[in-house]
């Protein structure tokens, strides 16, 4: 990514935040999927956003996918499709959200329970995914490489006890959603692809608390654990620079 485009990379990774927040500010027992979904629609409209995932329709998925909104509850944890499902208290709800603005991408994700206080499994679910993302970036820095990324990532979620799938990753963005490099959640330090300045990755820890097993439903989309466990995912969009990394999609009140 050029100098040109560092702007619109930060505006698209700032709006990505902001209404991650105000989703999950607005987000009560009683919500439904689609209302989210909804909602997400409109923020990006007014905020002039192009949606990177309503035409969406890669090989895994039965596309397009059609909304604007990932929302994958409690044994769903990846590409959850909106559906008409009100919430519950203490329901477990991980959102994803990728848009891009003036043809580039930002992606992140927050995983989150709604109403009651957490358990404390799924605190230390949520945690383990933030404490793996936070120790990935900071691996981050020009010269590292893929697999210090990955070595961080694993580290953290093997170390409290869960299993890591490796068929979904992080991924560079760019002017589209998913592009190489492919930032696995476990990997060897000192491998794969050198990091440089203006590399934009999306980097997304994601856990099932006992299986690394993934199904995927009927809709051809949302991908739950196998057993029916819990699950979590956050992910933030990072830009490689000179001094390390720069984080794009912090919600408005951590920028």
């Amino acid at each position: 990514m050029d100098a040109t485009q560092l702007p619109h990379a930060r505006a698209a990774g700032a709006l990505v935040g902001q209404i991650l927040a105000e989703l999950r500010s607005r987000t009560r027992a009683g919500v439904n999927l689609l209302e989210l979904d909804a909602w997400t629609r409109e923020m990006q409209a007014e905020a002039g956003a192009v949606s990177c995932y309503v035409d969406y329709a890669p090989s895994f998925g039965r596309g397009p996918f059609g909304h604007h909104l990932c929302t994958s509850v409690n044994d769903a944890v990846l590409h959850g499709l909106p559906h008409d499902r009100r919430l519950d208290d203490g329901d477990l709800l991980s959102l994803d959200l990728a848009l891009s603005m003036h043809g580039v991408v930002a992606d992140a994700a927050i995983s989150f329970v709604v109403g009651e206080q957490p358990s404390a499994e799924d605190s230390a679910l949520i945690d383990a995914t933030q404490r793996a993302l936070a120790a990935a970036i900071a691996a981050v820095r020009p010269g590292a490489r893929i697999g210090d990324i990955s070595h961080a990532i694993g580290t953290v979620l093997t170390g409290a006890g869960y299993p890591v799938n490796l068929e979904f990753g992080g991924h560079g963005v760019g002017s589209t959603m998913h592009q190489d490099p492919h930032v696995p959640n476990a990997g060897a330090p000192g491998r794969g692809y050198r990091l440089r300045p203006g590399l934009l990755l999306a980097i997304e820890p994601w856990v099932m608390a006992d299986t690394a097993e993934l199904i995927t439903d009927d809709d051809g989309w949302t991908l739950r654990s196998a057993t029916g466990c819990r699950t979590a995912h956050t992910e933030h969009t990072v830009l490689v620079t000179a001094g390390g990394a720069e984080v794009l999609t912090l919600p408005p009140s951590s920028s």
